[in-house]
């Protein structure tokens, strides 16, 4: 069985030439990319536990797999959404 990543690569802070543009373009392509790999795998979960309830040849564990990754994927894109908001309040409490 193959280990697949997120579907995404981040920036490293370490490559100053591909960080020359960083600001709100770089994350929202990013925060795009998640979406996209979030809803990606939520619809690979769906046709896998249809596939199993059907009897197309899928295994439960195959079926759990997807899913566990659909959930992992939602709770990380939770947990960017919650730092995101975080750091918003947090810098319109900084006084001008």
């Amino acid at each position: 069985m193959k280990i697949e990543g997120f579907g995404i690569q981040l920036p490293s802070p370490l490559q100053p030439e591909k960080n020359k543009n960083v600001g709100t373009e770089n994350f929202g392509n990013a925060l795009t990319e998640l979406i996209k790999t979030v809803n990606d795998s939520q619809q690979e979960s769906q046709k896998a536990i249809q596939d199993f309830v059907s009897g197309n040849g899928v295994e439960l564990h195959e079926v759990m797999i997807a899913g566990e990754k659909a959930k992992t994927n939602l709770e990380l894109l939770m947990e960017i959404r919650n730092k995101a908001i975080d750091m918003f309040k947090e810098l319109t409490r900084i006084p001008v």
